[in-house]
Order: structure tokens, then C-alpha cells, then sequence
């Protein structure tokens, strides 16, 4: 399908079915649909079900029960499937490893061997100094020799995203223009070693995809923001635009749940 084909404004609310939809969701959920429906665009509901070990298939009906409740019809996703088919992330393991495999081809991305345990050591030691932790780069710059030598202990390496740039920036329809050091983030994990996409990937090429227009969700994500700029850069793609909410807490300060 041609982009010219599809509505200018494209937004997606893609929660996880972890649980019971948090009162924040909600908020989202509901500017993302009045967006879409105020400038005849698309609402399409996204299911990041890659946390296999929580999400659920009870969850996953309550939240499209609970959206429907509200009267929040969707366009595509979960029982309208669209041109972007499937809606869930659970289900398009392939198309997140073939963008990965680009990644490595061309230079942005590499495999890392280093375990769970190796990395909560190094984290521990940037506290130590109270620097905030990063990865060092350590699987940066290996040679074959040393790839082959950590395959043959059978290590599963993970993949993950280069950072060549010093600083990250884009502007937000709420709080203008943002930047990030990026020299504080450090190489990131894009495929972990047991095949599943990290968040960050994954919504990053879903929503290049699915050609997303706007990205309405809580100023918790502020900080994903660099990580998928970079991601679709790498891959060739323009970032949407970017709407990071306030947060709604209760009385105390404390953020508002289920």
C-alpha cells in the first residue's frame, strides 16, 4: 500500500496486557482518539505482548473490553486487522529480525556476549563511582576470533544498537524542544539473546511501518525518545511527531495505576 493511499494523521495506542489498564492508558488512549477522529485519521490499537512471561491473554481482552466500555472504537489492530496486519508484537518476531539483520549490515548495530550477570557487575561499579550506568562497549569492537570464542562457551549473543551520535533532539508538540547527551545513554540492546525485540525496537519499527503519524503517550517514555529517533534514523525512516504527556498523580504526588 502506497503512503499516499493512507490518512495524513496515523496514531497508535499500544498497551501491554500485563494487567488491567492503568487511569494513565486511559488518558492516552483517549487523545489518541480524539486526534484521529477530529482530523479524520486512523486510531490503531497495538498489542506489545513481547514480555511473554506476563502478558496475557485475559489481559489483552479486558483491555479491548475496557477501550470499548469507554466507547473508544479502533480502526485496525485486534478483530479489524488493516494492511499492517498482525497487531501483535508477539506475532512479528521475523520483521523485527529482519530490520536488526539491516542494522548489523550496515555497520549500526553488533553482537554482545556479555551476560546478565557481567552487566550487573559493571552496573554496580558505575554506581559505585555515581556515574549513571551505561554500557561500557565492551562487544563493540571484537574480532572474529573472540566472537567464535565466546559461541564455542555457547553464549547467545544479544544484539545491540551502535550510538555514533553525540546528542539526540527533536521537538515535542508539549514541552518544545528536547535533547539528550548521548554519550549518557550508551549502546542499547535491540534483540536480547533469547530472539525477542527490546521495546524500544519494536515500537520503533512498528511504528515506521505503520506509517505513525503522531505518538501521544506519557512523559514517562520521555526518555525512549533518543533511543527510537536514532533506531529510525539507522533504518532510513522519518520519526513521527512526538507528544509526551503530564503524568496524573493523586493527592500525594504518587502516580494514579489501575
Amino acid at each position: 500500500i502506497k503512503s499516499d493511499t493512507m490518512p495524513k494523521f496515523r496514531v497508535r495506542f499500544a498497551p501491554s496486557p500485563t494487567g488491567e489498564l492503568h487511569i494513565g492508558n486511559v488518558r492516552t488512549a483517549i487523545f489518541n482518539w480524539l486526534f484521529a477522529r477530529r482530523n479524520g485519521g486512523t486510531f490503531i490499537l497495538r498489542i506489545e505482548d513481547t514480555d511473554s512471561e506476563r502478558s496475557t491473554a485475559e489481559s489483552e481482552r479486558s483491555i479491548r473490553e475496557d477501550l470499548r466500555w469507554l466507547g473508544l472504537d479502533w480502526d485496525e489492530g485486534p478483530e479489524k486487522d488493516g494492511p499492517f496486519a498482525p497487531y501483535y508484537q508477539s506475532q512479528r518476531k521475523q520483521i523485527y529480525q529482519e530490520y536488526a539483520d539491516r542494522l548489523m549490515q550496515s555497520g549500526s548495530a553488533y553482537h554482545c556476549f556479555c551476560t546478565e550477570e557481567e552487566l550487573e557487575e559493571k552496573k554496580k561499579l558505575f554506581i559505585k563511582k555515581g556515574v549513571q550506568p551505561r554500557y561500557d562497549g565492551n562487544c563493540r569492537n571484537l574480532s572474529e576470533d573472540q566472537r567464535k570464542q565466546f559461541e564455542s562457551h555457547g553464549r547467545k549473543p544479544a544484539i545491540r544498537f551502535k550510538i555514533i551520535q553525540r546528542e539526540a533532539s527533536f521537538v515535542d508538540l508539549v514541552r518544545g524542544k528536547v535533547s539528550f547527551n548521548c554519550d549518557l545513554i550508551g549502546d542499547f540492546i535491540i534483540i536480547r539473546s533469547d530472539g525477542m525485540a527490546s521495546y524500544n525496537f519494536s515500537a520503533s519499527v512498528d511504528d515506521a511501518l505503520m506509517q505513525i503519524s503522531h505518538v501521544f503517550r506519557g512523559e514517562d517514555h520521555l526518555s525512549n525518545t533518543p533511543r527510537q529517533i536514532m533506531i529510525l534514523s539507522a533504518l532510513g525512516y522519518t520519526s513521527p511527531t512526538y507528544a509526551h504527556l503530564s503524568i496524573i498523580v493523586h493527592k500525594d504526588k504518587c502516580k494514579l495505576k489501575k
